[in-house]
């Protein structure tokens, strides 16, 4: 069984190629879907962060607020270590916890860890070789305010808030340029898919 992890700064796509690989039969471990399911209501991720940032993190109906938890930890860097801090390991755990329960039920199939922290945090250490989407970062800034309705302000605190591109770059053991159209996109990820099958 292999294990890939594939990265990418904010907006430059990485999604949309982890889509074209579930569509050729790759296991997608989406670390934002991870994410999302170990702060649900309940969960003992929600309570430690409501009680760093109080209750007004929370929506009515107790859940999240995504978008407000979002606002301060892009805007203040020590917050976002703290955010960081009480979650990552809970991602890992979760991840983790997938993958055996891949391996020991569909051990010949490829396992795709999406995740945009893979190298910043420990994921890097959890797949065999590293995918990096990579755009240029007037590209990214001009997906990213039109994906999120943002200004530049905002897109770039949002970019800065990541490790870049550039810096990625070191660790990457593939590149999948995304400058290009969709049909570019998918030409690259089939000589992938094709590569990992040799």
């Amino acid at each position: 069984m292999k294990i890939i992890g594939l990265t990418g700064g904010i907006a430059t796509g990485k999604s949309t190629v982890s889509k074209l690989l579930k569509d050729k039969g790759a296991i997608i471990i989406d670390a934002d879907i991870v994410a999302r399911k170990i702060v649900e209501k309940g969960k003992p991720a929600l309570n430690e962060i409501t009680e760093n940032f109080g209750k007004e993190i929370l929506l009515e109906n107790g859940e999240l607020d995504r978008r407000k938890l979002g606002r301060i930890v892009f805007n203040d860097p020590s917050s976002l270590k703290k955010l960081n801090e009480i979650t990552h390991p809970k991602i890992l755990q979760e991840i983790q916890k997938e993958i055996n329960y891949y391996k020991q039920h569909e051990s010949h199939r490829v396992i795709i860890i999406d995740a945009a922290l893979l190298i910043e945090t420990n994921m890097k250490d959890m797949v065999d070789e590293i995918w990096l989407v990579t755009i240029s970062e007037e590209i990214q800034r001009a997906r990213l305010m039109k994906r999120d309705s943002i200004g530049v302000e905002e897109a770039s605190k949002r970019m800065e808030a990541q490790m870049s591109i550039k810096e990625k770059l070191p660790y990457a053991h593939k590149i999948i340029d995304n400058s290009g159209d969709l049909n570019d996109l998918e030409i690259q990820v089939k000589k992938l898919w094709e590569w990992v099958h040799k």
